[in-house]
């Protein structure tokens, strides 16, 4: 796997040519299960895809998933959560640079690109969403992991921001959060009030 700053790997993604662009493929890393979302051909719009299970005894497993998820979906690049803080780490960051490790390791991956995202609360809000639907835990966790996983895509909001402002935009949506969060609560209360529905 190839690490890219996010700025790079976004820029590397807008000079291909639309039919070689590729989907993102978005990693929640959590202690058990990694929640994975994938955008849409344009990388507009995030949707929640599966969840897989994370142990140290079944990474070839996972890379393997991932590997066929590559070229089943024609993923250009991983975003994967990084829970962090602009005055001290997390200490979850350990757990997904581990995980991020383990999958290099694997040697499955090779040429990979990936980029950290910060995942800032996006498992909270999910949780706080769906807590009034009182699912059962499994399917609570489950759906709380692709979620998030949608909210980590959905944040990045890399190809709107190109298009509106070019790489000044970029470099602005790295830098703020401003915003970001309220919108991704919208898009899930939304979600909430179509399971209402059904």
């Amino acid at each position: 796997m190839k690490y890219m700053k996010p700025l790079n790997l976004f820029r590397d993604l807008l000079e291909r040519n639309a039919l070689e662009r590729g989907r993102l493929l978005g990693l929640d890393v959590g202690d058990k299960y990694v929640g994975l979302a994938v955008s849409d051909p344009d990388n507009k719009i995030a949707s929640p895809l599966s969840v897989l299970i994370r142990k140290k005894t079944n990474m070839h497993l996972v890379a393997e998933d991932l590997q066929r998820m590559i070229s089943e979906l024609s993923l250009a690049g991983f975003i994967v959560g990084y829970p962090s803080n602009r005055l001290w780490r997390h200490p979850d960051s350990v757990r997904v640079k581990i995980f991020i490790d383990d999958l290099c390791k694997t040697g499955k991956l090779e040429g990979v690109k990936y980029t950290f995202w910060d995942e800032c609360f996006t498992s909270k809000n999910v949780e706080l969403l769906i807590k009034p639907l009182k699912l059962p835990p499994t399917l609570s966790k489950t759906i709380t992991d692709k979620f998030a996983a949608v909210g980590i895509l959905q944040k990045s909001g890399i190809r709107k921001v190109v298009e509106s402002n070019g790489l000044y935009g970029i470099r602005h949506l790295i830098l703020s959060s401003e915003g970001r969060m309220e919108q991704f609560i919208l898009k899930l209360s939304v979600v909430k009030r179509a399971m209402d529905i059904l």
